[in-house]
């Protein structure tokens, strides 16, 4: 498999399949979350393997990718609640994609996924059809620079649909990321707008504001009365955060390397919904410190 063009197919499928890394060119990572909630005795953790396999298929620049991920995301309440949290913090997510992707000319490419998810708390005496969840993505490519140089620039456009999901509609890619000196590179856009700085080969120091999120079935739903005297059913949680952070990582090697980010969310919403979506109850919604670390074996 030629070298730079496996660069590129996992630059792309990395990015589509994380909502929040988009300049990443992992075949694997190991990655662990920690979100304390602010004025509260609840806590989020995550642990997360992924991982990218690119196969060839003829000598045109057509890749099929298959793409895992592994999530325990542990939502820790300790507060008061109206609800029985009993069995409601831990849930775990399975998920697989399938992806193709394919040249065009003036150096665009076009890439689908169609993929399927388990996400939930397991604890009835089985698995439900409501724990899986479905996504699917389209995005275009296009690729700057010298062809018989490393790309120095990239654009990617495009959409991704995942349904049920706390956003119920396709979230858009848009993404314009450069290496526009031996020692800065940037990217603007959605998930992610970044810039980076390069102390050396193997020291980088970089700064982002991003969007991460988690959703996960409640197998057996909570019912109870709300403050205003109505009844509700919670049949998933779900959060999403906009985080801002500072990162280091450090090359042990050319392709392994470690990460810390530390930072404080912008926005930071812990829900539990209906079948529909709509919220029944805010569990936080408080901005909060965040940190994140892990090892990628990167190309």
């Amino acid at each position: 498999m030629n070298y730079k063009s496996l660069i590129v197919i996992c630059v792309l499928y990395s990015c589509i399949s994380n909502t929040i890394r988009c300049q990443d060119t992992n075949l694997a990572r190991i990655e662990y979350t920690y979100l304390p909630q602010s004025k509260s005795d609840n806590l989020y953790n995550r642990f997360r393997f992924s991982g990218n396999y690119p196969i060839k298929m003829d000598d045109k620049g057509t890749y099929l990718v298959l793409s895992f991920e592994y999530r325990f995301n542990n939502l820790n309440i300790e507060d008061e609640t109206i609800f029985d949290k009993k069995d409601v913090g831990d849930f775990q997510t399975f998920g697989f994609e399938l992806g193709y992707t394919f040249k065009m000319q003036n150096n665009w490419r076009f890439g689908a996924k169609l993929g399927t998810r388990l996400s939930s708390n397991l604890e009835g005496s089985g698995i439900e059809s409501d724990d899986f969840r479905y996504t699917g993505s389209v995005f275009f490519v296009k690729s700057y620079g010298d062809k018989n140089a490393p790309k120095m620039a990239r654009l990617i456009v495009g959409l991704r649909y995942t349904t049920p999901a706390s956003l119920n509609f396709p979230l858009p890619i848009i993404n314009y990321s450069k290496r526009f000196h031996p020692s800065w590179s940037y990217a603007v856009g959605t998930p992610k707008t970044s810039i980076k700085y390069f102390f050396s080969e193997k020291n980088t120091l970089q700064a982002f504001v991003g969007l991460d999120r988690f959703y996960g079935n409640i197998q057996d739903n909570r019912v109870f009365v709300d403050t205003n005297g109505e009844t509700k059913v919670a049949e998933n949680a779900s959060m999403l955060i906009i985080n801002s952070a500072l990162g280091y990582e450090y090359y042990f090697t050319q392709h392994l390397l470690w990460f810390g980010y530390a930072g404080y969310t912008l926005s930071n919403e812990i829900r539990l919904r209906d079948g529909n979506q709509e919220n029944v109850l805010t569990i936080n919604d408080r901005n909060t410190f965040y940190f994140r670390s892990g090892i990628k074996l990167k190309l």
